[in-house]
């Protein structure tokens, strides 16, 4: 984490990029979008390609105040983050989906809630063949990441 953060830091052009835990999630101050310029600098730098999606404070917010199911325990509910507008394929979703599990799309993310858990779930496993390109993360950790945007 500490090469990403310094990786981050000199694209930002923020000293104080900070992460949460080894998540890969930061937080850093910038004026422009720089989601390519990170995921250039992670793949010269780290050798792979990641999936990375850049949303401003204001977005990140809205992101969690969003969320269908922010009554559920964190970690049954997870936020994919789409690249771009999500292409849902709910008759894919419906026939891989648990009868317990739910899927929300708001705008950019859709959200699924898995009450049996998210390691036991099918759908979790495919849902990018489901709704295109995103990254995944689960409420505590879209919390976490908005708390660390107030302090």
């Amino acid at each position: 984490m500490a090469d990403l953060r310094l990786l981050c830091a000199g694209i930002t052009s923020d000293p104080s990029v900070r992460s949460n835990i080894g998540s890969g999630n930061l937080v850093f101050n910038a004026t422009e979008p720089l989601a390519d310029q990170i995921a250039g600098g992670i793949k010269d730098r780290f050798g792979f390609d990641v999936p990375i999606v850049v949303l401003a404070a204001s977005e990140m917010r809205q992101v969690l105040a969003d969320c269908p199911y922010a009554g559920a325990a964190g970690n049954t509910v997870h936020g994919y983050l789409c690249l771009e507008t999500p292409t849902v394929d709910r008759v894919k979703i419906d026939s891989l989906k648990a009868p317990t599990e739910q899927v929300s799309v708001m705008g950019r993310t859709v959200w699924l809630f898995a009450p049996d858990g998210v390691g036991r779930s099918k759908l979790a496993a495919k849902m990018e063949t489901c709704i295109g390109p995103a990254t995944a993360r689960n409420l505590n950790t879209l919390t976490k990441m908005v708390e660390m945007l107030e302090n």
